[in-house]
């Protein structure tokens, strides 16, 4: 039920902070903005439940040995 919890959070956030406040003329350009959104999410807002960190620097501590950091991935890409 936990991660259940979160993920609701999530697609509340997203809903209420975004979708709801705009209209989106095609979706394409929905999809565009989701794209940045998720990114803005995950790697650039302070969350509350984190003590203010973001939730891809809690990802970074986590990783298990030998996995790159997302940003190794991104820049062979």
């Amino acid at each position: 039920w936990l991660d259940n919890a979160m993920i609701e959070r999530l697609w509340r956030s997203l809903k209420y902070e975004y979708v709801y406040l705009r209209e989106h003329e095609t979706g394409s350009d929905l999809r565009r903005i989701l794209v940045w959104w998720f990114d803005f999410y995950n790697t650039r807002r302070p969350h509350f439940t984190f003590n203010g960190k973001k939730p891809m620097e809690i990802y970074q501590q986590q990783l298990p040995e030998g996995v790159p950091p997302l940003a190794v991935l991104k820049e062979a890409v």
